[in-house]
């Protein structure tokens, strides 16, 4: 089943979140990932809305997913992510309609 991976993020170190940014595509496309939307302002419709950008991203299932964030690739470069900006990340499950 189809995974979604929600971050919403408030920047901290800007140059810390710019150097995690320049090395993401190098070890995300190794996990058979798409990104979605990386959006740095988004438009609040309802409610507040505290941070400053929002990267949605699918992955085939959560194994994938789960490779993908806990590969020794992607812990090296979330350093800079970790330093750069507090997040709060959602993994979503997709949504099979019934027949």
């Amino acid at each position: 089943m189809t995974v979604y991976a929600i971050a919403q993020l408030k920047m901290t170190d800007r140059a810390a979140y710019d150097r995690y940014q320049a090395r993401f595509f190098d070890v995300f496309r190794k996990y058979n990932g798409r990104l979605l939307a990386a959006d740095e302002q988004p438009r609040v419709l309802e409610g507040a809305w505290p941070h400053d950008k929002l990267v949605m991203m699918s992955f085939p299932d959560e194994a994938a997913f789960l490779a993908f964030s806990t590969s020794p690739d992607y812990e090296e470069i979330s350093r800079d992510r970790k330093a750069g900006a507090q997040a709060t990340v959602l993994l979503v499950k997709g949504f099979t309609p019934a027949v």
